[in-house]
């Protein structure tokens, strides 16, 4: 009996596995063996590996391309700098020499493009270049960005070739340009000189630092930066556990052998570590695919040259290295759901209540870092990017986490309904895991979208001044930085002319202050000097008798303050000095005695809704080439009925005199950094979008691959393949609905927290409005592209088994 025993005992320990060993070593061994599985799947693995790798591409080709943003624009930034000219930017006098260069900006518009340009004279043989150039153009030539020669060369070009009709020298450098759609030219000039709008320089590359940005705009960039790639994160998580009902099969074959629950988590892992390798592969040669192409590429008025899209080394090693440490850290928490038997694979078969209280206090969390930093509305305060992209981070996570709980606790309580809508439901309440992973990153994306959109709603008045112009009265002013009588009036001639043109108005304008202080004031007092024909001041005051050589003191219509500065310079019948520079620089003073006999009048509003006061003048009552500091101005009202008549006034401007500067008369400026912020930010949400399209198809894409076996038995057994397809759009729909209303509750709450931050009240509670119609918009055509795959997948092929 005692023998028996021992021997059963015996074989006993026998049978009993030997505990393997737990170290570092051995999770290593299952890393590699599941590395190894990933390779041997046969195609049913390597179709997995490749949804994967597409999923993972993606999002790490455009992790690459945000970690290029900063070599971008210090690139742009650079250019810029570099072919600035230094006279421009300094107050000190350049001496001419053989170095030195003559040079006068000649921007223009050309319908809605800009085109940069500069007029070029040379005072020797060996001047200092532009950027770009390989020499300077002769008068007649210039030398013009690729984009410019393209459109030049075109019919679309046909009326911007009549403005600039030199003789092409050569293109422009890419050292010389801001990226390579930019619109520049340069042109040489015989006649350009610093006393009709040209400026000595002696050569290019400002120096020092450009304006600071408002710790407004840093605040929206930091949020912006968080709101675009946590997405990308959040779809590369989702990526790497696509194919995990195959996977977990396997898993269960392991466990008949012997293996071990943890073991076979690990071995899980590492096949999510090939697969996301694979992703990394793909999305490092997507990203060098498409870096040759980056300049024909211009979204949002922005494109860049390829050697500026560069990742900065840190990012692009956190990156590569990021990436596989999240598919395995999430594949390894994935499983803790999933109970792998020798006998099969039980996901939950008593499904563990989720817990709430966590998923609600990530967002108060995240709000209250978020007003813990304090309030940012002074111009020159710090702002520490760290807090603000932290709470950021807890309410975009907190929507991801408390998305499961929701479209759990709605979905179980669903019944009835169509067959179609009986079957989306039944699924998303047996396993809702799939689509839920699917749509968390248009959650994300929407609820950062509104909250970008409130606080720019927020921000518009400050950043968008109302300038009081009228543009219904006059379109157009054509403006030369020196007085010239005679450019005026071949100005008022000359667009006259023009087709399109309803009316003309040109004066010669300065400022004028009184020769000594006046009543023991320090402050002497200023007004302005107009100088027009008759005809033209007749318009801007209410003047009954008007000859050539007249005078006029002109008032505001009402008791303003204006009234008695004017009254304090406009002296009548004793002098005003003609330059206003005397008190600030020491220069001599240009004295000039107005008439005794000059009338008082009245002004009135010019075309574009502005008062001229003062004193007015004819052009044979002052010499406007005495004037050092005047400006030569039209104001054009054009007939908007005749096609392209802002580009005929535009020509005539460059060719009465190319340096002349047109701009468009607006109710609203919009600040510079402003606009280009908002750009960029259209820039990236665009592709942040275009992302979130592509992997929601892929997850799809997957989710139906994995359920073939189960769609060719309803095929079979009679369903309609219009009730599946209804299926597909439902079982999608539902979870997007829920996550669309997390987003806007999250969204709100997140714009609503920002513009506090900034001292901002809310002026656009309706943001979300566009941003979850285009989520509907953007499920909608997802579900429609899975069409063909889902009825392909619907065939009795999808029966057959091994």
């Amino acid at each position: 009996m005692s023998t028996r025993l021992h021997e059963r005992q015996a074989t006993d320990a026998a049978a009993t596995p030997h505990r393997p060993h737990r170290g570092p070593a051995a999770r290593l061994r299952d890393l590699a063996m599941g590395i190894r599985f990933g390779t041997s799947g046969g195609r049913e693995g390597w179709t997995r590996n490749a949804l994967t790798a597409v999923g993972v591409g993606l999002g790490v080709a455009l992790l690459l391309i945000a970690a290029s943003v900063p070599q971008m624009v210090d690139g742009r930034d650079s250019r810029a700098a570099a072919r600035t000219a230094t006279a421009t930017v300094s107050d000190k006098p350049v001496t001419r020499s053989d170095r030195t260069m003559v040079v006068a900006e000649a921007d223009s518009d050309y319908r809605t493009e800009t085109v940069g340009g500069q007029i070029l004279r040379p005072d020797g043989a060996h001047p200092e270049l532009p950027p770009g150039l390989e020499r300077a153009p002769a008068d007649g030539e210039m030398y013009v960005s690729p984009a410019l020669a393209e459109l030049l060369a075109s019919p679309e070009g046909r009326l911007l070739k009549e403005r600039l009709p030199h003789r092409t020298a050569g293109l422009i450098g890419e050292a010389g340009l801001l990226d390579p759609g930019e619109l520049r030219h340069y042109t040489g000039s015989s006649t350009l000189t610093t006393a009709n709008g040209g400026v000595r320089t002696d050569g290019y590359g400002a120096r020092g630092g450009g304006e600071p940005m408002a710790p407004a705009l840093i605040v929206v960039i930091v949020l912006a930066c968080v709101v675009l790639l946590v997405p990308v994160a959040v779809f590369i998580a989702t990526a790497v556990r696509f194919g995990g009902e195959q996977r977990d099969r396997r898993l269960a074959a392991l466990r008949l052998v012997g293996a071990d629950a943890r073991t076979t988590r690990w071995i899980a892992a590492g096949e999510a570590l090939f697969g996301s390798a694979v992703g990394l592969a793909v999305g490092i040669g997507v990203f060098a695919l498409a870096r040759p192409v980056a300049g024909w590429v211009r979204v949002w008025d922005l494109s860049a040259f390829a050697s500026d899209v560069v990742p900065v080394p840190l990012l692009a090693a956190l990156i590569l290295l990021a990436v596989p440490v999240v598919s395995v850290a999430v594949t390894l928490f994935a499983m803790r759901a999933v109970t792998v038997e020798p006998l099969g694979v039980v996901r939950q078969a008593v499904p563990r209540r989720r817990r709430l209280w966590w998923r609600l206090l990530m967002l108060p969390t995240g709000l209250g870092v978020l007003l813990a930093t304090g309030t940012f509305d002074g111009p020159n305060e710090v702002v520490d990017p760290w807090p603000i992209a932290a709470g950021t981070l807890l309410v975009l996570f907190s929507l991801t986490a408390l998305l499961p709980w929701l479209v759990e606790a709605v979905v179980k309580r669903l019944r009835g309904g169509p067959v179609s809508w009986q079957l989306a439901v039944r699924r998303l309440q047996l396993t809702s895991g799939p689509a839920i992973r699917a749509v968390s990153g248009i959650t994300v994306a929407v609820a950062g979208a509104i909250a970008l959109q409130m606080v720019f709603a927020g921000m518009h008045d400050d950043f968008n001044r109302v300038t009081g112009q009228n543009a219904a009265h006059a379109q157009l002013t054509v403006t030369a930085d020196f007085p010239d009588g005679e450019l005026a009036s071949e100005m008022i001639r000359e667009f006259r002319a023009t087709p399109g043109v309803r009316s003309v108005i040109g004066t010669v304008e300065a400022y004028v202050i009184s020769p000594e202080p006046v009543d023991g004031d320090d402050i002497r007092p200023t007004t302005g000097l107009t100088v027009g024909d008759c005809a033209t001041l007749r318009e801007l005051a209410v003047i009954v008798s008007c000859a050539d050589g007249d005078t006029f003191v002109v008032h505001p219509a009402g008791n303003e303050p204006p009234r008695s500065w004017i009254d304090r310079t406009a002296r009548k019948g004793r002098p005003v000095n003609l330059n206003s520079d005397t008190p600030y620089d020491g220069s001599a003073p240009l004295l000039w005695t107005l008439p005794k006999e000059s009338p008082t009048v009245t002004t009135r509003r010019d075309p574009v809704a502005r008062e001229h006061y003062g004193i007015f003048a004819t052009p044979g009552a002052v010499d406007v080439t005495k004037l050092p500091d005047a400006t030569t101005t039209a104001t054009v009202r054009i007939d908007e009925s005749v096609p392209d008549a802002r580009e005929f006034v535009r020509n005539t401007a460059a060719r009465i005199d190319p340096s002349l500067w047109v701009r468009t008369i607006q109710k609203i400026e919009r600040d510079r950094q402003y606009a280009s912020v908002q750009s960029g930010l259209l820039a990236a949400a665009t592709a942040t979008m275009a992302l979130i399209a592509a992997s929601m198809a892929v997850a799809q894409i997957e989710q139906l691959r994995e359920r073939r076996r189960l769609l060719s038995v309803l095929v079979a057994f009679g369903t309609p393949r219009s009730v599946l397809a209804r299926s597909v759009l439902w079982q999608t729909a539902v979870p997007v609905a829920l996550g669309t209303a997390v987003a806007i509750t999250g969204g709100v709450a997140l714009g609503a927290t920002m513009l506090r931050m900034v001292a901002k009240p809310v002026t656009h509670w309706g943001a979300f409005a566009p941003v979850a119609g285009l989520g509907a918009a953007l499920i909608l055509a997802v579900t429609l592209l899975s069409m063909p795959a889902l009825w392909r997948l619907m065939r009795p092929e999808g029966l057959r088994t091994e």
